[in-house]
């Protein structure tokens, strides 16, 4: 199924809401001369959370600690992939991190530092997942995977039905799947699909390259430590699955909180591919923001509790997103448009898993309808 050009937003009512709180946001860099881009906190975070990574796991090479506090270390390098995902990577991916290209690929690039690929990750998330938020068979970050499902539009099976107890264990497999799997899966998906663009001896290029990293990855995080450190590779293999289920856990949750919780929408095109909805306003129907005032979790998950304005303005740094947020919010208000927000970071959960609850009872709405 090609998915490029195959649904578009139309803004029938001709709404200036957009428009307008484009200008009032332009006008608040502008006015206060501040650049859209990393500032020196930005900087010092994307440091901390690469040491993060990067230093436990030179400890647990020249010190070999005794078991229990090198799974400590794992568990704290897991941290540090999160991290990297959420706060470094994805602000240079979206070119947010910089005005030089270079720098928001090097930063970008964090990515495949941590057992990722950049390219497919932009295509998946900055093509699909931010121009069809919500929009099932459109935005893959929604589909459904094994055994969870994220759509009303979806076919419900008997076992969503246990879904809201069981999905936090599947989250945890999330990176883990991402580093052995995923990236081949959606190599071959994008170039059906049409979503990958390249020329066929670009993919050739780019697809020796991700082998290449793949191999890379595996060899100095399994076999480095212990083939020439002699580390037990039964533990270094265990802190290895504890890292990736640490990192598997935040940054799904940290996603799922912002669009599958109560309260968002998931709009499906008509018979002619249209979405009658300014684009803007799409994503603050299907986007929800939450813990905004917790500045120790706005620091760790990059701004993605602010996804309202990071959906509207994805590249803006996200140690922006405070500053704008009440501008966006008056503007919405202004224009009747709601602002989605969970005011704490355990209302998001709880209203996270009354959505997977539901949705695993729900029956699919095209088979409510017919």
């Amino acid at each position: 199924m090609k998915l490029k050009g195959k649904v578009k937003f139309v803004n029938k009512d001709k709404s200036l809401f957009f428009p307008t709180l484009r200008k009032r946001v332009d006008a608040y860099f502008s006015e206060n001369n501040i650049p859209r881009t990393a500032n020196t906190t930005m900087v010092v975070k994307s440091i901390v959370l690469l040491l993060s990574y990067v230093l436990p796991f030179l400890a647990l090479l020249a010190f070999q600690p005794a078991w229990p506090l090198s799974l400590l270390l794992w568990f704290v390098m897991g941290l540090g992939v999160a991290g990297i995902g959420m706060s470094v990577m994805h602000d240079a991916n979206h070119g947010a991190f910089s005005n030089s290209k270079r720098v928001n690929s090097l930063m970008g690039h964090t990515l495949n530092l941590v057992g990722g690929s950049a390219f497919n990750w932009k295509l998946q998330h900055n093509i699909l997942h931010h121009t069809y938020t919500n929009v099932v068979d459109m935005d893959e970050d929604i589909q459904d995977r094994l055994v969870l499902r994220f759509s009303p539009h979806t076919k419900v099976k008997f076992f969503h039905q246990l879904q809201w107890v069981y999905a936090f264990v599947f989250y945890g497999l999330l990176t883990l799947y991402w580093v052995v799997a995923k990236d081949f899966v959606q190599y071959s998906l994008f170039l059906k699909n049409g979503v990958n663009t390249n020329t066929p001896s670009q993919n050739r290029s780019w697809f020796l390259k991700l082998i290449t990293m793949k191999v890379l990855y595996f060899s100095i995080v399994l076999a480095v430590p212990t083939v020439f450190f002699g580390i037990p590779f039964v533990e270094v293999l265990l802190g290895f699955l504890l890292m990736h289920f640490v990192a598997g856990i935040i940054l799904t949750v940290v996603f799922q909180l912002a669009h599958t919780v109560e309260g968002t929408s998931h709009p499906r095109p008509d018979e002619h591919g249209n979405i009658e909805n300014d684009w803007a306003i799409h994503q603050m129907n299907t986007t929800v923001n939450f813990s905004r005032k917790s500045k120790l979790i706005s620091w760790y998950v990059g701004g993605l509790n602010f996804q309202i304005e990071h959906h509207l303005f994805p590249r803006v740094c996200h140690v922006h997103y405070p500053a704008i947020a009440d501008i966006v919010k008056e503007t919405a208000a202004e224009f009747n448009i709601p602002y989605l927000e969970n005011e704490t970071f355990g209302q998001a959960v709880r209203s996270h898993i009354a959505t997977l609850h539901r949705f695993g009872r729900l029956p699919s709405l095209n088979e409510a309808i017919g």
